[in-house]
């Protein structure tokens, strides 16, 4: 599980909901400066929620960038993994943002939302360097302007996402695919729904004005409290996409990682005339990688922490393979997961991995990610009134 640091500022930034988090009796916590909820209730009882039913989560730490202008997605190509220049209206992809080394810088969800013009979502932590980088590498007539102040993130996540979306917004959210984003007219100009989330779960991220953001968070949870919802802090949002096999940025990868290495090569358009770190990783493709990113499960014993060295055992002797970067324990899968690096040799699934914890030997082994495949998705609520409902359009 990630770590989060307390003491990292000394006075954190707080998003539109901090009100609405401490009425609820959240346990908060300072995460690369901003105040937000680790928990409401207990994090296995919120993970659980996800999978089960529902949750949302206030993501409003994270930065929104938008990239504008008649060369934006030539900008946006240049600096991205991803074939930005075959992503139409409507659509987003998940990309690598590199160095020249082909280290990540971070990674991103790029939504286009309109004819030159594109929404970038980047990580709280990375979000002043993100936006610098951009910047220094724009080019022509291209706008790169952080408005991430002002404006809220709500994931709503979970198999009856979708019903109660449709209930609270008055809209056919079914037609959205995986990966698509539409406006909502009558939150303004800049509010947008997208079916995108980070728990691997069906579910949908609501972009808006702050204004909206307590009106939206307070009908949802009024909706949806029939049907099990919960509020969702930062901890079940990392035993979630750990179970789904998701990367975090700064723990398993960071800007010495390269896309092959943490099993993101594809989201690399090689074959693009040129991006930032192109010539590293054609070079790292043909001498290979020396490290492999592995998901590991254990039928019983401790979860893997963060730094725990790996070992193969040959003739009952150990020898180190690799580190651990993410564990945690799967309510659903009723067992512990980890995931990091190993050598490739050991990397195939099947392979047995052991640790250490307090000198006592334990045994993993290397499974396909992700760890949990995902819920089916729930039909469409009938058509029916609901009082308090948000009449809202979502074009699709």
């Amino acid at each position: 599980m990630a770590r989060f640091n307390s003491r990292e500022m000394m006075s954190p930034q707080k998003t539109a909901l901090y009100d609405r988090h401490r009425q609820l009796g959240a346990k908060m916590t300072d995460f690369h400066g901003w105040e937000m909820p680790l928990y409401y209730t207990s994090i296995l009882d919120e993970h659980r929620a996800v999978r089960q039913a529902l949750g949302i989560f206030d993501i409003s730490h994270m930065g929104q960038v938008f990239v504008t202008g008649p060369q934006a997605s030539q900008t946006l190509n240049r600096l991205m993994t991803s074939d930005v220049s075959q992503l139409p209206q409507g659509r987003a992809c998940y990309t690598l943002m590199l160095n020249e080394s082909g280290g990540i810088i971070d990674d991103l969800i790029v939504y286009c939302i309109g004819p030159e013009a594109y929404l970038v979502i980047v990580n709280c932590a990375n979000r002043a360097i993100d936006v610098a980088w951009m910047q220094s590498h724009g080019i022509g007539q291209t706008t790169i302007a952080d408005l991430s102040e002002g404006r809220s993130i709500v994931a709503v996540q979970g198999p009856t996402a979708c019903r109660v979306l449709e209930q609270v917004l008055d809209a056919k959210v079914t037609s959205l695919a995986r990966f698509e984003i539409a406006p909502i007219r009558t939150m303004g100009p800049d509010a947008c729904l997208a079916r995108t989330g980070y728990t691997g779960s069906d579910g949908f991220e609501l972009f808006l004005p702050d204004r909206h953001a307590v009106r939206v968070w307070d009908m949802v949870l009024a909706a949806a409290k029939p049907l099990g919802i919960q509020p969702i802090g930062l901890g079940a949002r990392d035993t979630l996409r750990i179970e789904a096999g998701l990367r975090l940025y700064g723990t398993d990868m960071d800007s010495a990682t390269s896309p092959w290495e943490v099993g993101l090569g594809w989201t690399v358009a090689i074959n693009k005339p040129e991006f930032i770190g192109k010539s590293a990783l054609v070079q790292q493709r043909q001498t290979g990688v020396t490290r492999a990113f592995v998901g590991f499960e254990l039928s019983q014993g401790p979860v893997p922490r963060t730094g725990t060295a790996l070992f193969a055992v040959s003739d009952g002797v150990p020898t180190r393979i690799g580190q651990v970067t993410s564990g945690t324990y799967s309510p659903v899968l009723a067992k512990p997961l980890g995931m990091g690096y190993v050598e490739p040799a050991s990397a195939a699934p099947g392979t047995s991995v052991r640790f250490t914890v307090r000198n006592q030997w334990y045994t993993g082994t290397i499974v396909k990610l992700p760890f949990w495949k995902g819920d089916p998705r729930q039909p469409a609520l009938a058509n029916s009134p609901t009082p308090g409902r948000l009449t809202t359009h979502v074009d699709s």
